[in-house]
Formats: C-alpha cells, structure tokens, sequence
C-alpha cells in the first residue's frame, strides 16, 4: 500500500448566494419522502462528508450546526447530489427520528389550501419492514410476527396460501379483495425475507438490475 496521503474531494463551485448558501433537500434515502429544506455552505458540505452526518449552516444563528446535535435525531448521509445549476444540494438520509423541531416526521406536515394532501407510497412498506425486523430479535408476548419466526413450516406455508387467496380474488375482480390479499401477501413476504436476512432493498435491487438487462423471453 502507498504512504501517500489522498487529496480530499474538491469541493463543488457552487452557484451560491450573496452569503455563500445553496439550499439542501433532506430526502429519505429508503422511502424517497422529503424530510427537510436547510441551508448549506462550503464549511457544512465539508463538515457533512467528514463526519457522514447532515449538518447545516443556520442562516439565524450564524453558524454551523449538526442535526441532531442536541435532540438525537441524527441524519446519517446514504447518498448527495447537485442539480444541474449547481445552486441545490440533495442529501439521502438515514433519520434517526423526525426530522422537524415539532417532532413529525417531516417538516412538510402542513397541507395547502387548494391541493392534495401529499402522500408517500412506499412509506407504509418500509415501516412494516422495520417493525418486522425489531419483531425479530425482541417479539412481545403473542406477537403473530414471533410466532412466524418460530415457526419455518409456517411461514412457508402463509406465503403459499396467501398467494392463491390473491389469485383467487384476482379472479372475483373485486378491487378491496384484491388489495387485501395483495398487503396479506407482501407482508407475508416481508417476513420470509427478513428470515434471510434480506429486505426490501435487496428486492429493489434486483428489480432495478433487471430493467437495466436483456428481456427474456
């Protein structure tokens, strides 16, 4: 191995504001929800890359601060990117708790006269996948997710009839039928998969490779 020291990355020439800022979008890196808008400039990209944890400029302090600093809900870095004018940073985050000081979820939690009420599909998924593995190591008493994972015959045997209730409510062609089954299914399948130690990401991984590959026939 060489003893040479590694130049750090350079740091982007940003199309900044008359302070030095470019706005940073906070996203959850697993389900794609937008957590946060906040400020950042060279020192706080560079504090942020050095540590893993997103970390701002406060445009009302004047100074440099770590989310999660105080309250414990750090946002660990997954993935950033810069949109094509260079003038926005979008970080991918792993929450450790909500990302807004009223403590929801995300700062956007206030809907706006006039249009619908924002929605995040794959926010339920990763929920359920999350509960599901903290079922795992530490199951209450009569927990239906324990018992699944104590039980391999079982959990086999779930995702088999789940399946053919699917079909079958395919079949009827009733909408509220077929979206129950569907969640029994998925659910179901959320379990087996976690017994593999594998998840939703895993899953996605695989769908986004076979995009990418020759169709097959």
């Amino acid at each position: 191995m060489s003893d040479e020291k590694r130049e750090p990355p350079a740091t982007p020439d940003f199309a900044k504001d008359a302070r030095g800022l470019v706005p940073a979008i906070v996203q959850d890196a697993r389900t794609g929800e937008v957590l946060m808008l906040a400020w950042q400039n060279a020192e706080a990209l560079e504090a942020t890359r050095a540590s893993g944890e997103a970390t701002f400029f406060s445009r009302s302090r004047n100074e440099i601060w770590r989310k999660g600093a105080t309250s414990g809900n750090v946002q660990r870095v997954k993935a950033a990117a810069l949109d094509c004018d260079l003038d926005a940073v979008l970080l991918q985050v792993e929450p450790a708790g909500p990302a807004c000081h009223t403590g929801e979820r995300s700062c956007f939690h206030k809907p706006l006269e006039g249009f619908a009420t924002t929605r995040e599909p794959l926010r339920g998924l990763v929920e359920v996948e999350r509960t599901i593995a903290e079922r795992r190591g530490s199951a209450p008493e009569g927990s239906y997710v324990g018992k699944l994972f104590g039980d391999e015959t079982k959990r086999h045997k779930k995702v088999g009839e789940e399946a053919t209730e699917l079909v079958v409510a395919s079949l009827r062609g009733r909408r509220e039928e077929i979206v129950a089954e569907a969640a029994d299914l998925v659910f179901h399948a959320l379990v087996l998969l976690r017994s593999h130690d594998l998840g939703l990401a895993e899953v996605a991984a695989e769908l986004e490779r076979r995009i990418g590959a020759p169709r097959r026939e």
